[in-house]
């Protein structure tokens, strides 16, 4: 009888932190220094959402949404950032206001969490070294990962970035409604039932107020170092 060889569980480090707070581009750029896959999991349940609304799926029929994202199939490219549901590229529509309206009702549902949990799991057994950013990567899909970061800045802050985000992509932008959405954002993300949003009990909390990308990149770099071995962030 031959032993099965023993499963090696992934190394993830987790940032987690509300909407313009900074995640997706501090991941992206701290994926790339480590030579690590980059997991954006807030792109999945906005594919989710875009394919709901194209689908005409009412954001508070709970049952069909889940349905929907139990059999669709939503690829993310660690390298190139695109991102596939069912083999439509949704890389830019999923940055619409549309999706950003309907985003956080969808993430709101218990069952659609439970089967993104599954994907973002297997997403990390698949490359095994990944930097997964989203709202509950540290309190509730990778509990053990090697670092937890809980990013943090200020609402004028965050709607300052949104702002730019919007109008470099051409879009009229109210700069008193992106803070309003955001504001009702955050409520949404920390008083839902299922996975709210919060730092981990273990989590390092970093603010990027008035702080370049690179600056926060540098730091939680170090933290990262401090606790991997250099042989295994290769």
């Amino acid at each position: 009888m031959t032993r099965s060889r023993p499963l090696v569980p992934p190394l993830v480090v987790c940032l987690d932190g509300p909407a313009g707070s900074g995640k997706s581009t501090v991941a992206k750029q701290l994926a790339q220094e480590l030579g690590w896959a980059h997991l954006d999991t807030g792109a999945m349940y906005r594919a989710v959402t875009w394919q709901a609304l194209q689908r005409r799926i009412p954001f508070t029929d709970g049952a069909a949404v889940a349905a929907l994202a139990e059999v669709a199939r939503v690829e993310l490219d660690p390298a190139s950032g695109r991102v596939t549901i069912d083999g439509d590229d949704v890389t830019a529509p999923i940055r619409t206001q549309g999706v950003d309206a309907g985003v956080s009702v969808v993430a709101a549902i218990g069952e659609v969490r439970t089967v993104m949990r599954r994907h973002q799991r297997a997403f990390a057994a698949r490359f095994g070294k990944i930097v997964a950013e989203g709202r509950d990567m540290g309190t509730r899909v990778f509990p053990d990962a090697v670092l937890k970061v809980f990013l943090i800045a200020t609402v004028e802050e965050r709607a300052r970035r949104r702002v730019a985000e919007l109008r470099g992509k051409g879009a009229g932008v109210d700069p008193v409604a992106v803070r309003g959405a955001l504001v009702e954002r955050d409520r949404q993300d920390a008083s839902r039932d299922v996975d709210p949003l919060r730092p981990a009990d273990d989590a390092v909390e970093v603010d990027t107020t008035g702080r370049t990308p690179a600056q926060v990149v540098a730091q939680i770099l170090a933290l990262v170092t401090s606790r991997v071995l250099p042989s295994e962030t290769t």
